[in-house]
């Protein structure tokens, strides 16, 4: 099997739109979580979530163009933009047809969906745009992507709730791996800071309701964390064939060594008891890259804030990594994002590669009352300096999917 490496990466999140921004407040701690703007939701018990606040969409996109994507494409197009342009990689005739795109998203247009629906009701369906269906299908972004970019090759979408984007970036791996393509643009991306999106979470007691505290209401790990945070954006990486990127002199983060995804057979929305499903997952990325659980120095943890996810994610890295669990660093970045759901993936799985490549760990913010059943090392409020060698990214989803990442310097 062939070798697979990271050599760009894109992020667009709540922590702001571009790489350097976004590494430059995770680094310092920085909430992106605050009162939601984009709609009134004084009627809803939430009213707080993890907006993109600096997007602009004609940046990056053709204003006429802008009327035909729902806001998760235009939020993919420009994360692609930003890792092919880390990237370096030139699309040409030559290659196209080696070049695929694999992005995902949760939930997809909701956005459009709610907005073309009143307008129906109100005006009948002559008030629907013609663009109303390519607005809102998943497969459009990586569709758009490819049509920027011009790459031929694999174009799919992987949907698995708030483990897509990892699913995606895994999936690309093993499209490359197994020759079918020599690089891939992949990732997830997600936007559904919606009434519905928000109602539908909160009727479900998901979601924190720290509403006169939002930047502290996502609180992994911690005792008092009490539901997760809605966030949103979107994480792309490039991905190439070892000695194809070796050959063009390209930047490499790391190499992606295992890909790992279980399936727990059990609840619609609860984990599996002691994270047995996420252990599985996790230990598969292992055995697919031949690397022993003392190799691992840092997990970028699913902790999404709430009760059950991230105890049972505690204990599923205690059973996977037994007693070097205690020498393991695990930060939840979400602390700072959000939950990007369809994008998580996309957003830590950038957030890894920079830590591995910067030597510096980000923090799990907001841990002040340690939970004495979540007692492993998540670094607690402030980045470390440390070399990662090897580290796994965890993502976990409703329907009891699970996906782990596997990233090793080269």
């Amino acid at each position: 099997m062939r070798r697979v490496v990271v050599t760009g990466v894109g992020v667009v999140s709540p922590l702001g739109c571009g790489n350097q921004k976004n590494w430059d407040n995770l680094i310092a701690g920085t909430s992106g979580i605050g009162t939601i703007t984009r709609f009134d939701a004084s009627d809803l018990p939430v009213r707080i979530a993890g907006e993109v606040k600096d997007f602009v969409a004609e940046a990056f996109i053709d204003k006429k163009e802008i009327k035909k994507m729902d806001l998760f494409i235009q939020y993919s197009l420009a994360a692609a933009q930003f890792a092919m342009d880390d990237s370096g990689l030139q699309i040409t005739e030559e290659n196209a047809e080696r070049v695929g795109v694999l992005v995902g998203a949760g939930l997809g247009g909701l956005p459009t969906i709610e907005r073309y629906h009143s307008a129906m009701m109100e005006g009948g369906y002559k008030k629907i745009s013609p663009f109303f269906i390519p607005m809102l299908i998943i497969n459009l972004a990586p569709g758009h992507i490819s049509i920027r970019f011009g790459a031929k090759g694999p174009n799919i979408s992987s949907v698995s709730a708030c483990a897509t984007a990892s699913h995606s970036i895994g999936d690309a791996y093993q499209i490359i791996r197994r020759g079918d393509a020599d690089a891939m643009i992949a990732g997830g991306t997600e936007s559904t800071i919606t009434p519905l999106g928000i109602g539908g979470f909160a009727v479900m007691k998901a979601l924190s309701d720290r509403n006169d505290d939002p930047t502290a209401a996502s609180r992994p790990f911690d005792k008092g964390r009490n539901g997760f945070v809605m966030g949103e954006g979107a994480g792309i990486l490039v991905l190439e064939e070892y000695e194809a990127a070796k050959k063009r002199g390209a930047k490499i983060y790391a190499e992606i060594a295992g890909y790992g995804l279980t399936g727990d057979a059990y609840h619609l929305t609860a984990p599996a008891p002691g994270g047995e499903g996420a252990a599985r997952c996790m230990k598969m990325a292992m055995k697919n890259a031949g690397v022993n659980p003392e190799e691992v120095t840092y997990i970028n943890a699913h902790g999404t804030s709430t009760p059950m996810n991230d105890l049972y994610e505690t204990m599923a890295v205690k059973s996977c990594f037994g007693d070097h669990a205690r020498k393991l660093m695990v930060s939840s970045t979400k602390s700072m994002t959000g939950h990007a759901l369809g994008a998580a993936g996309g957003l830590e799985a950038v957030f890894t590669l920079m830590a591995m490549e910067k030597g510096i760990v980000p923090p799990t913010i907001n841990y002040t009352e340690p939970d004495p059943e979540c007692d492993l090392d998540y670094v607690p409020n402030a980045a470390r300096d440390a070399q990662i060698t090897c580290a796994l990214s965890n993502n976990f989803g409703f329907g009891g999917t699970n996906a782990s990442l596997l990233f090793r310097k080269i």
